[in-house]
């Protein structure tokens, strides 16, 4: 009877473990240094731990440093046509260090793990553009979902239909969403051209879909939509489809 054939070993050693010996320095140590993004293999930035290496060139960045890795928040300019959460096209796919606004003056130097487990928490329509907020850190996401009714934003409507003086009153009335009465937003007219009509919201709670019902019950179609700014944070120098970091001396 033939024995079971067993698989054979992985090839390679744990980068850990190579580390380890090359600092030297603990095995935690050393996936410390591997997830901040400071080892190099064959002059590649390797950031996974529990890679296998052989006999590549292992390269310990001088400036490396022993730091807790801490969560990020990344501000979006989303395209119109992404899903701001789940959906068919999510807006999680544009963020990548390829879409890294030039011009990022956090500071913070990106890492593979800072586009793990984000969290949407400003919702936005699919067919709307402008801001939207992926967070790791449970304080924005608290401060973004639990207090949302606290903190305003500001949009750019692109509206089509009769406007009137009698229709941005009633705009700047309550509105009613799930049968409750929200804060009244402050609307005013931006631009007014033969095309068409250009509305300022600010408001807070906002809603996905909220806009458009307030736009509908005056007679009026929500033909664009952009958010240019959420609580303190405008949307300014960030082009569409590109991304940055939340700065540390930034707040919502």
């Amino acid at each position: 009877m033939t024995a079971p054939a067993h698989p054979p070993a992985e090839a390679g050693t744990r980068l850990s473990k190579r580390v380890a010996e090359l600092v030297p320095c603990s095995r935690s140590q050393a996936e410390q240094y591997i997830e901040g993004g400071w080892v190099r293999v064959d002059g590649e930035v390797v950031e996974t731990p529990q890679a296998r290496v052989l006999d590549q060139r292992i390269e310990i960045d001088p400036q490396a440093r022993l730091a807790p890795l801490e969560p990020v928040t990344l501000l979006l300019h989303k395209p119109p046509g992404f899903d701001a959460g789940e959906g068919r096209r999510p807006a999680l796919q544009l963020l990548g260090t390829a879409s890294q606004v030039a011009q990022d003056r956090s500071g913070i130097r990106p890492l593979r793990r800072h586009f793990l487990q984000l969290q949407c928490v400003t919702p936005l329509e699919t067919g709307a553009a402008g801001l939207v907020v992926f967070t790791q850190e449970w304080r924005v996401a608290r401060k973004l979902t639990e207090d949302a009714a606290l903190v305003e934003q500001e949009l750019i409507v692109e509206v089509a239909g009769p406007f009137t003086p009698e229709a941005l009153a009633r705009l700047n009335q309550a509105p009613v969403v799930g049968g409750r009465a929200m804060l009244p937003a402050k609307v005013s007219l931006n631009q007014q051209t033969p095309q068409g009509t250009r509305l300022r919201f600010a408001l807070k709670g906002n809603h996905p879909g909220q806009i458009a019902r307030m736009c509908d019950g005056v007679g009026l179609q929500v033909t664009g939509m952009k958010r240019i700014r959420i609580g303190r944070l405008p949307l300014a120098g960030l082009p569409e489809g590109q991304w940055r970091y939340l700065a540390a001396h930034e707040r919502f």
